[in-house]
C-alpha cells in the first residue's frame, strides 16, 4: 500500500507530498519546495528511508529544497521532463524573481517522459506528460489507489498559471481534458497548492473546464 501525507511548505504553501510503501518503509518526496529540516523530520518520525525525490516541474516553489536534500541524503532526483531544464538551470534567477533566499542548484539524475514509471519501494507510479503550466510538467498516478499528484496543472476550482515563460493556456487545457480527465472521475488528486479534489468534481464544476 502507498501511504502519504501532505506537508505544505514555504510562504507559497506548496503541497509537498511524503509518500511511502508500507511493505518496505521506503519513501519519496514529491516536490520538496523548501523547509528541508521539517521534511526530513517527518521522514525520521515515521521510521522511513528516503529513496528518491520526484519533481513534477521546475518552478522554485516546487524544487527549492531539492539541492539541499540531495546533498544531505545522496538520493536520486527523478523528473521533471527535460523541457523544464531551463527552469532548473535558472534557479538563481528564480530566487531573485520570487524573493527567496539562495538555494543550492542540482541536476536531476533522471528526466522523466510520458509512459515512464517511478517506484517507491514496491509501489509504482505511472508518469504522464501534461505541459501548459511548464513545458516539461509531469503528473504521477498510483493506479491501484486511484491517486494522482498533479503539481500545478489542476486545482480545486482552478487551473495552473500559464503566464510564465514556456506556459501555454491552450496546451494546459488540452493536457487536462485529453490526458488527465480520461483517467477517470474517481481519481483523487493532490494539487501543488490548496485542497484535494477529484477529476470528476473538477470536470463538472471547474469553471475553466466548461
Amino acid at each position: 500500500m502507498l501511504n502519504r501525507i501532505t506537508l505544505p511548505v514555504t510562504p507559497f504553501m506548496q503541497n509537498c507530498s511524503l509518500i511511502w510503501c508500507s511493505a518496505t518503509n521506503k519513501a519519496a518526496l514529491i516536490d520538496p519546495g523548501g523547509e528541508t529540516e521539517r521534511l526530513l523530520a517527518a521522514i525520521n518520525e515515521r521510521g522511513l528511508t528516503l529513496e528518491r525525490i520526484i519533481l513534477t516541474h521546475g518552478h522554485l516553489d516546487h524544487v527549492g529544497g531539492t539541492g539541499e536534500l540531495k546533498a544531505n541524503t545522496g538520493v536520486p532526483v527523478e523528473g521533471p521532463g527535460k523541457q523544464d531544464a531551463y527552469w532548473i538551470d535558472g534557479l538563481a534567477q528564480q530566487v531573485q524573481m520570487f524573493g527567496f533566499d539562495p538555494v543550492p542548484g542540482f541536476t536531476p539524475d533522471r528526466w522523466l517522459n510520458a509512459g515512464d514509471t517511478v517506484t517507491v519501494g514496491e509501489e509504482v507510479l505511472d508518469v504522464y506528460h501534461c505541459p501548459g503550466h511548464t513545458p516539461g510538467h509531469m503528473v504521477l498516478l498510483h493506479q491501484a489507489q486511484r491517486l494522482a499528484f498533479v503539481g500545478d496543472v489542476l486545482f480545486q476550482g482552478s487551473i495552473g498559471r500559464t503566464d510564465f515563460p514556456g506556459g501555454s493556456h491552450e496546451q494546459l487545457i488540452d493536457s487536462i481534458k485529453h490526458t488527465l480527465l480520461p483517467l477517470g472521475d474517481d481519481i483523487t488528486f493532490v494539487p501543488g497548492h490548496g485542497p484535494e479534489s477529484t477529476f470528476g468534481h473538477e470536470r463538472l464544476n471547474n469553471p475553466f473546464l466548461r
